[in-house]
């Protein structure tokens, strides 16, 4: 029988702060040079791919394969992530491939603070974490952050993959409706361009493949 992945246990998390847990795991990973950029996030890619390049922010950017990849795209990107390991291997990375003018990386708890400037584009690629995190008021913020006609993408987690940390099939993810009435938004000057729960067919770190699920809010702000 295969072993269930280990998560962090209470022990490992209360001995850490996050900014400390995110930069452990990203330095462990910092001379894997196949992870960092290597993959974009499909829902991302399937979205921004109709859109005219713009500024975009990356909240959580990671090894950096949403930020080089709509970099190589035309836009002007913003990485920001709680890991100092993580912001200067994308940082060098873009350089590397050419990017270093359109790829700006800021390290961010973004539990405190939030990047300034306004965006045509604002994703959220599975912007989970084992902490206690105030999410609701990161991607309200987020989305004051969009210009007129911008928008915010959010994909979280629908299920549990067989290489998740988190292996407790009870675990309740909230749905595009739950997260949008989290942003607490206006009633008006706001269009919902997306809400749905597709299935996809994902590759884990050890190779393994399996359907999985996500919750998909695509959310613009009208124009002018």
């Amino acid at each position: 029988m295969a072993q269930q992945p280990q998560g962090p246990t209470a022990a490992d998390l209360a001995a850490q702060k996050p900014e400390e847990f995110w930069e452990k795991l990203y330095h462990r990973r910092a001379d894997d040079t196949v992870a960092w950029g290597a993959r974009v996030n499909p829902v991302l890619a399937e979205t921004a791919v109709t859109l005219a390049p713009g500024a975009a922010l990356d909240l959580g950017c990671g090894t950096g394969g949403d930020t080089l990849w709509l970099a190589r795209r035309g836009w002007r990107v913003t990485a920001v992530d709680i890991s100092p390991t993580a912001v200067e291997r994308v940082a060098d990375h873009a350089r590397a491939q050419g990017l270093g003018e359109p790829v700006t990386t800021q390290r961010h708890d973004l539990a405190r603070t939030f990047p300034a400037g306004k965006f045509d584009l604002i994703s959220a690629q599975y912007f989970h974490t084992p902490y206690e995190l105030p999410r609701d008021s990161i991607l309200r913020a987020a989305a004051r952050a969009l210009r007129p006609g911008g928008r915010l993408l959010v994909v979280d987690h629908g299920s549990i993959a067989p290489w998740s940390w988190n292996q407790d099939q009870d675990t309740h993810f909230p749905t595009s409706d739950e997260v949008y009435a989290g942003l607490a938004l206006p009633s008006s000057g706001w269009a919902v361009e997306r809400a749905d729960t597709p299935r996809r067919e994902a590759t884990g770190p050890g190779g393994q493949v399996a359907t999985v699920t996500d919750h998909v809010l695509l959310v613009r702000r009208a124009d002018g």
